[in-house]
């Protein structure tokens, strides 16, 4: 039976890259040893998209992601994913002329957090994204609380994701700050913690933060990896 064709519609390396290993790695548990679904992925450059981010211009961004959509389209692939959480903002410019289906990212990850029964949610990532409605709209509508980190900490935690993640630069001092931004969104009554920048799972984890993850990158792995398999098994 032939399996179904992800497509990653990427925009930075570092994040990117740990979406397509999860799904590749993950796969042996769901298909057997050494098996995952075919898996292609295109990347306009990084700087294309912040160019269009900088002047505010999310048509522009999702023109971008269009162009990537169709060349997926074009070799095979059936729905599509974006593993960077950012551009997400750019969708309502993509969906209605998308080739492909898509998984949005917040929606994963806002599933995620109703199974695990969490009810109030920090949210870190790009400057653009904590104040964006991309993770406000989605958890809303679970009846799920959220709060975004302080202007100073989204300035800060926005540079460490552009002048080092992205790079793959990873810093103690980095890990360290965003220990003490996610100690205090414990301290207002969160009781899990979104990774919403695709890098930001190469720093931090369950296993060194003050609070829960939500690892937007791997979820979103995993619910194409789940996708992927039972489309396969579904019937003609």
């Amino acid at each position: 039976m032939p399996g179904v064709h992800i497509g990653i519609v990427a925009a930075s390396a570092e994040g990117a890259a740990l979406c397509y290993r999860t799904i590749c790695i993950e796969g042996a548990a769901l298909m057997g040893a050494h098996d995952h679904p075919e898996v292609s992925m295109h990347t306009h450059s990084l700087a294309e998209y912040m160019k269009c981010i900088y002047r505010d211009d999310w048509a522009a961004v999702g023109s971008l992601m269009l162009s990537s959509a169709n060349k997926l389209a074009a070799i095979g692939a059936q729905f599509l994913v974006c593993p960077d959480n950012t551009i997400h903002q750019a969708l309502p410019h993509v969906l209605p002329r998308s080739p492909l289906p898509w998984l949005h990212i917040a929606d994963v990850v806002a599933a995620e957090a109703m199974v695990r029964g969490l009810r109030r949610i920090g949210l870190t990532g790009t400057r653009y994204l904590v104040e964006s409605e991309v993770y406000p709209q989605k958890l809303s509508a679970r009846g799920l609380e959220y709060v975004r980190p302080e202007p100073d900490e989204r300035e800060e935690i926005n540079r460490i994701i552009f002048e080092e993640l992205v790079y793959g630069v990873f810093k103690p001092e980095a890990v360290a700050y965003f220990q003490r931004v996610i100690d205090r969104l414990k301290t207002q009554g969160c009781d899990a913690v979104v990774l919403g920048c695709t890098e930001i799972p190469l720093i931090m984890n369950d296993a060194n933060s003050p609070l829960p993850t939500l690892d937007s990158t791997r979820l979103l792995a995993r619910a194409a990896l789940l996708r992927s398999v039972r489309d396969t098994a579904a019937p003609a």
